[in-house]
């Protein structure tokens, strides 16, 4: 187990330019694998007894020494050499895909802005002041359980005027930049298929997919529909001599209306969803899609026993209906990760905030400039954009603190199956969760260390450890 989670986090020593920041990073996420409280860095220290380091380890996160896109690149190719269990399908690896808003009080904090919640729970409120996060993990299943394990997370809303002052190209809209996202995962899976919810079905989205793939990588996606989607059937034969020029689409397709008017068309099959066998009737059919772009997709319309209907969209018209529909199905999993995220390692409880950064505005006027143009010198600006590469650094720390709890938990469950290392209410029939796995370190971090003091996380943590906690752990030693 310890081994494991050594050789993961030693894969990023390249990534380093300075030593220091690397034990910084190391110590970090071991310390949100176990952390007990939620509080920020700080809970790390408290985690592991750490010497009093409060300014060193907040440094290490506005460092140079290290850049956030080798880290992810480095991370991604360590992870598809390490999980067997990948779920593939014709080679290519599934992605998925979606966004998080956390709510966040601080008043200079980069990418605070007023949000809108869309959900059908009453305790969560309409708007929020928080941040948008967006997320994309790659599918590994054992056991019957699936797990979407996290590879790469960033802000993706609030933050163009910042990203405008470095020209980097990080100024499309959220549906734009999930899609940039999940093809920077194509350095490590060069074939991928990416599921996507129904939100980011969108000719910008659709657009910046094709130009990405023109460049270079494999990457594909299956995306919900909405329910009053149009498609265009294909245009008939150009007649030469005839004025004009050739038609780009035929009639339009209202989906929706096809479970009627094309009914006798729909099969019947039994497909395996979420864990139980499903009854369904489905249709697949091939038809142009986007105002203005119209590019072919494949358009498979189900309808469940239950009576309820969905349409699925995929890019690649040579996947079979059944694949898209199981596919598809498995996109939920990364649900459970971001639930992980949030309460297992507390990736997103940082509060990286600057004294340059105008306060936030609760009651900013509709098309007031964005409060980051106010910020003018250089210096200011330098110091607002370490203060976003830092949010993005410590949770891309939870990304991997989440991941290696997920591979240990698909790791235990080949090798050393684990008996209720914990009481549980409902023990799970299948593999341990990331909560279980966690509290299991919690109780036996410190003599996994003790067994293994060669590892180089061994002696990173001895060494930054206080040293009250160093007696203690000699005196529990014997």
């Amino acid at each position: 187990m310890i081994k494991l989670i050594n050789s993961a986090l030693c894969s990023f020593r390249g990534c380093f330019s300075r030593g220091a920041a690397f034990q910084w990073f190391v110590a970090m996420v071991v310390g949100m694998m176990i952390r007990t409280d939620k509080l920020g860095a700080t809970s790390v220290i408290r985690a592991l007894g750490l010497k009093p380091s409060y300014e060193p380890l907040i440094n290490y996160f506005r460092s140079e020494a290290w850049k956030l896109r080798n880290m992810e690149n480095s991370w991604a190719a360590y992870v598809k050499r390490n999980v067997p269990d990948l779920i593939d399908i014709g080679g290519a690896a599934v992605l998925a895909g979606d966004s998080i808003k956390i709510a966040k009080e601080g008043k200079r904090i980069a990418g605070v802005k007023r949000i809108h919640q869309e959900s059908e729970n009453t305790s969560k409120p309409e708007y929020i002041y928080g941040q948008l996060f967006g997320c994309v993990g790659v599918l590994a299943e054992h056991s019957g359980k699936t797990y979407c394990l996290p590879l790469a997370c960033e802000l993706q809303d609030g933050i163009k005027e910042i990203m405008s002052w470095d020209e980097i190209l990080r100024q499309g809209s959220q549906t734009v930049e999930m899609i940039s996202l999940a093809h920077r995962m194509t350095k490590a899976f060069p074939k991928a298929v990416l599921l996507l919810d129904r939100y980011y079905l969108s000719v910008p989205a659709l657009e910046r997919l094709d130009d990405l793939n023109a460049g270079g990588g494999g990457l594909r996606a299956i995306i919900m529909a909405k329910s009053n989607a149009v498609a265009y059937k294909k245009p008939g034969a150009h007649i030469p001599g005839t004025k004009g020029r050739p038609r780009s689409k035929g009639d339009p397709v209202k989906l929706s209306e096809m479970f009627v008017a094309e009914a006798e068309r729909f099969k019947h099959a039994d497909v395996i969803l979420y864990g139980k066998k499903e009854t369904l009737r489905y249709l697949a059919i091939d038809l142009l899609w986007g105002k203005g772009l119209y590019r072919m997709m494949r358009f498979v319309l189900v309808e469940f026993e239950n009576g309820k209907r969905a349409i699925i969209a995929s890019t690649d018209t040579d996947i079979g209906p059944l694949d898209i529909i199981r596919l598809y199905a498995k996109r939920y999993a990364i649900e459970p990760t971001f639930k992980s995220m949030k309460h297992d390692t507390a990736a997103f409880s940082n509060r990286f905030w600057s004294k340059h950064m105008p306060k936030l505005k609760r009651y900013a006027k509709s098309g007031e400039a964005d409060r980051a143009a106010l910020v003018k010198t250089e210096h200011a600006r330098r110091c607002v954009r370490k203060s976003l590469d830092a949010t993005e650094g410590y949770i891309f720390c939870g990304v991997v603190a989440t991941g290696l709890l997920q591979m240990l938990s698909l790791r235990n469950a080949r090798y050393n199956d684990m008996h209720n290392p914990r009481y549980q209410r409902t023990p799970s029939r299948t593999l341990a969760s990331e909560a279980t796995v966690g509290d299991f370190l919690r109780k036996n971090i410190f003599r996994l260390l003790t067994n293994e003091p060669d590892l180089t996380i061994s002696t990173i943590i001895h060494d930054k450890m206080d040293d009250i906690m160093l007696d203690f752990e000699r005196y529990e030693a014997g």
